[in-house]
C-alpha cells in the first residue's frame, strides 16, 4: 500500500511558477511509475505528465510541454512537478498517482492516488 500526499498548490498570476510535490509512504517508491493528473471544474480528469521508475523516461500532455517538468527523487520518496509560464487554463486540482508496470498516460491504470492540491492561475 502506498499513500501519496501532494503539496505546493496555490494562487499565482499568469506567467508565474509553482512547484508541486508528492510525498509517498513506504519503501517501494522506486518501483512505481508516477504521474500527475488534473481536473478542472466541470471537466474530466486529464493526464499531465508521468515519469518512469528511475526517472529516465518522461511523458507530457502536449499543452504543457516546454512549460512543465516532472522529476523524482527516489531517496526522498518524492515526485515533483515544476510548472512555469502558468496560464489560467492550467487552473485545476492536481493529483499525483502511482502504478506498477509500464509508464502509461491512462489514469484508469494508476492504482494509488493522492488527495489533490488546488492550483489557481489568475489572469
Amino acid at each position: 500500500q502506498v499513500q501519496l500526499v501532494e503539496s505546493g498548490g496555490g494562487l499565482v498570476q499568469a506567467g508565474g511558477s509553482l512547484r508541486l510535490s508528492c510525498a509517498a509512504s513506504g519503501r517501494t517508491f522506486s518501483t512505481y511509475v508516477m504521474g500527475w493528473f488534473r481536473q478542472a471544474p466541470g471537466k474530466e480528469r486529464e493526464f499531465v505528465a508521468a515519469i518512469s521508475r528511475l526517472g529516465r523516461t518522461t511523458s507530457y500532455q502536449d499543452s504543457v510541454k516546454g512549460r512543465f517538468t516532472i522529476s523524482r527523487d527516489n531517496t526522498k520518496n518524492t515526485v515533483y512537478l515544476q510548472m512555469n509560464s502558468l496560464q489560467p487554463e492550467d487552473t485545476a486540482v492536481y493529483y499525483c498517482a502511482g502504478k506498477e508496470g509500464p509508464l502509461v498516460v491512462d489514469g484508469r491504470q494508476y492504482r494509488y492516488w493522492g488527495q489533490g492540491t488546488q492550483v489557481t492561475v489568475s489572469s
